[in-house]
């Protein structure tokens, strides 16, 4: 079994699983919380595979950021899909959406929103750092 079916086939139950080489990784945080979590706690992610719930712009660059080689996601926004194919990332999804939508279902996520117009991996997790702390003040 590959690494994107073993993170796949143990998604059920949580909002993401990374697997490689048989090691898998588990989070049930919402959002961009457990990629920042792993970035922040120095978890090396470096050709992990991903299965997410819902994958927006955001992710896909902080996918991009800690070395992820395949990604799938059962909702997908058009942004993260450049951000993959630019970055060379293989990815499936079940349903790709115009734009990732807020909890409320009334605006644009705000992780979305936050690195709408950036491109580099590096300034998009500081942007969006700066956007939780902003958040959570």
């Amino acid at each position: 079994m590959t690494d994107i079916e073993k993170a796949k086939q143990n998604l059920d139950g949580h909002t993401i699983c990374l697997c490689r080489d048989g090691e898998c990784l588990y989070s049930d945080k919402h959002g961009i919380a457990p990629m920042m979590g792993f970035i922040l706690d120095g978890v090396d992610l470096k050709c992990y595979s991903v299965a997410d719930i819902v994958v927006g712009k955001a992710a896909a660059l902080l996918f991009v950021k800690c070395g992820i080689k395949a990604v799938y996601a059962k909702t997908l926004s058009r942004l993260a899909e450049e951000v993959l194919i630019r970055h060379g990332i293989a990815y499936e999804c079940e349903t790709l959406v115009d734009r990732i939508i807020n909890r409320d279902g009334t605006d644009i996520c705000p992780m979305e929103k936050t690195v709408i117009n950036i491109d580099d991996p590096d300034e998009a997790y500081a942007a969006l750092k700066a956007k939780l702390v902003a958040m959570r003040a």
